[in-house]
């Protein structure tokens, strides 16, 4: 079949990509010219491990290609998938604005029936308002579907979710839409087996925020529980084990650290608070996921100040400016909360990341960037890890230790033993262990 993605972000980009890996044939389309010339060049605007190769491989195959034009896109697929940006807006309220302007710059191309797709993450009932917005503005009597379909790829293992999903969710109107989706997803269904999900455009675009929501809500409940760990003596990472081992709970998603951060938790969290004032209800459960996700990295703040004294003059090494392993992204990251609070106190900072450097520096340009993490600890007073890079779980900790000027690490990630690295002579803060 032939598939318009519109949008070649983190989410266009991919499920594009493995659209075509499929055997379809892709059409990807982005008004930056730039990021267009980079992938017609076959380089990557973004990091993902593997999607490089794959990018490659069903270019040269010709099942997938770029281009700038929204009305060459909208003429050469039945189906247009809209991954465009939902940046935070005004109050949490997420910024639709990308996504309107598909729509209307496809219904003034259209000459035949197309379905618009919702791949980006949006508010329940953004379909009703798409397909107001595809009325408007059609020049004659066309028909034309809006469905959703939400995604649910992890930054950092993106190409092994869209090939090995948990669930495909759509959610259509017609029996034209429904088929039509169910069709584009058939081999991948037959191949990994799993379950295809179709429910009305609100359910599904509701399944999304709620999911997103509930992973928070568990990263916040482990973290208060390393509050309260941390005030009984107790060890949250054996407390988040006899947890997990409960079928009813599971063990992904309590892991105490700094809290939550990314391109999805905190603006579906903040987006989904809104709808649900805006709609009279008070989500006060969510409300408290957000001031505990934020009060974590103050209580991280806390444990530099008391180890330092004084942080002013002081060489900081930060250890990951990523959200997360894996991957370059830096939105919502927790060094964004970290960095400026250190630079405000006047501390000497040494930065390492293994990719998300550039990203970072566009952010706060002229700071020190070094190439490994034990370059980046030379000297240091302390160090903060942010990110759990396997290059920072393998270092040599005698070295580390050689390297500093006083041997205090706080880790926000609770990447080594306390035990262990207590007995090498370090002063070792973490989160929620004794």
């Amino acid at each position: 079949m032939k598939i318009t993605i519109v949008g070649t972000g983190y989410v266009g980009l991919v499920t594009g990509t493995c659209f075509a890996e499929m055997g379809h044939t892709v059409l990807c389309v982005d008004n930056d010219e730039s990021k267009i010339k980079m992938l017609k060049n076959l380089e990557m605007p973004i990091y993902e491990v593997g999607l490089q190769e794959l990018v490659a491989k069903n270019v040269a195959e010709k099942r997938l290609s770029f281009t700038t034009s929204i009305q060459e896109g909208t003429e050469f697929a039945e189906a247009i998938f809209i991954a465009v940006g939902t940046p935070p807006g005004y109050r949490g309220q997420a910024n639709l604005s990308y996504v309107e302007q598909v729509g209307r710059q496809v219904a003034e191309s259209m000459t035949d029936y197309r379905l618009l797709v919702e791949k980006s993450t949006v508010p329940v009932n953004t379909g009703e308002q798409l397909k107001r917005t595809i009325a408007k503005y059609l020049r004659e009597d066309i028909p034309f579907d809006v469905a959703s379909n939400p995604e649910f790829l992890k930054e950092g293992t993106a190409l092994e979710d869209a090939f090995k999903p948990d669930r495909i969710v759509v959610g259509v109107e017609s029996e034209r839409a429904g088929t039509l989706l169910r069709k584009i997803y058939q081999p991948l269904i037959d191949k990994s087996g799993c379950k295809f999900l179709q429910m009305n455009i609100a359910s599904a675009e509701l399944t999304k925020h709620a999911s997103n929501s509930f992973l928070a809500t568990k990263i916040s409940f482990i973290n208060a529980v390393a509050r309260v760990c941390e005030l009984a003596g107790a060890d949250v990472e054996q407390v988040a084990h006899g947890m997990g081992l409960d079928l009813r709970i599971g063990p992904q998603f309590l892991r105490a650290g700094v809290g939550y951060g990314g391109s999805c938790f905190p603006k579906d969290v903040d987006a989904f608070v809104h709808l649900a004032d805006q709609l009279g209800y008070n989500f006060q459960l969510l409300k408290e996921v957000q001031h505990i996700n934020k009060t974590q990295r103050e209580f991280m703040m806390q444990k530099i100040q008391h180890e330092l004294w004084v942080v002013q003059g002081k060489k900081i090494a930060v250890l990951g400016l990523a959200f997360k392993p894996g991957t370059d992204d830096i939105r919502e990251a927790p060094s964004l909360y970290f960095i400026p609070q250190l630079m405000e106190a006047g501390a000497k900072l040494r930065l390492w990341d293994p990719i998300a450097q550039e990203n970072f520096n566009r952010e706060h340009p002229g700071l020190k960037y070094y190439d490994t993490p034990l370059a980046c600890a030379e000297g240091a007073d302390l160090v903060l890890i942010l990110t759990d890079w396997p290059e920072v779980k393998e270092l040599d900790l005698a070295k580390l230790k050689e390297t500093m000027r006083c041997p205090v690490i706080i880790d926000g990630r609770n990447t080594f033993n306390p035990q262990t690295v207590k007995e090498l002579g370090f002063t070792y803060e973490s989160v929620g262990r004794p």
